[in-house]
């Protein structure tokens, strides 16, 4: 299957939508994680899932907007999100130790952040990185895919 063409920008804006989201077995890791960079952290729009987000709100006072639990769906309210353009970067401390019994629905978050460039960090040195970027707080435009152009071409061949 033909790939879509990566034609259209998009700017992620300074404040950034982040997705702050944790397996069971990373969750305190990702409570550490969020504790150094919680300064940072505040200046963006943040949301996760389940658990995740009520232990973030509640530990560390940031205010995290919360979606459903990941096996209840969170992981695809996330991907929506990503498909719509509403969702600019997924911090996701995903264990590879447990396997999990939504684990499609974790691969399908992943295909749709890889899809559409959306920035991953999936332990906490990666998401280091992302947090000291110099393109965390400005505005950064990338490429994604050009949707409708997609939608146009397969519409047009079947």
């Amino acid at each position: 299957m033909p790939q879509p063409a990566k034609e259209v920008s998009r700017i992620l804006p300074a404040r950034k939508r982040i997705a702050l989201v944790a397996h069971d077995g990373k969750k305190q890791e990702l409570m550490e994680w969020a504790s150094h960079w919680k300064e940072t952290l505040i200046a963006h729009q943040l949301l996760g899932t389940g658990t995740t987000a009520a232990r973030l709100s509640r530990t560390l006072g940031l205010e995290v907007e919360g979606l459903m639990s990941g096996p209840l769906g969170g992981d695809q309210q996330i991907g929506a999100r990503i498909t719509e353009q509403r969702l600019d970067l997924l911090i996701f401390f995903w264990d590879p130790f447990s396997p999990q019994p939504h684990d499609p629905d974790v691969k399908a978050l992943l295909r749709l952040a890889a899809l559409w460039n959306v920035p991953v960090a999936c332990n906490p040195s990666s998401a280091d990185f992302m947090m000291s970027s110099p393109w965390l707080g400005q505005d950064y435009e990338m490429q994604i895919p050009d949707a409708n152009a997609w939608i146009s071409s397969r519409s047009d061949n079947n």
